[in-house]
């Protein structure tokens, strides 16, 4: 298992394909992004998943542009 923001963020084998995931869940960043870009607030999905909190939400918006960062560097 990797961790990352903390150990916010993992990375398991066994769960969602090895995608960075919110630790203790099978919620991905993926997931977080996707609901946060059709609109849905943080509120939203604080409500419909509880085990997700606003932390949670910020460590995948912080892992997110890290990740970009890492892009943009390898491509200058």
């Amino acid at each position: 298992m990797i961790r990352h923001n903390h150990g916010v963020i993992v990375l398991e084998a066994g769960k969602r394909g090895g995608r960075p995931i919110i630790r203790g869940t099978r919620i991905s960043v993926a997931d977080i992004l996707g609901w946060l870009s059709c609109g849905m607030t943080e509120q939203e999905i604080m409500s419909d998943f509880p085990e997700i909190k606003e932390a949670d939400i910020r460590a995948a918006l912080a892992f997110a542009a890290d990740r970009e960062r890492q892009i943009l560097s390898a491509a200058e």
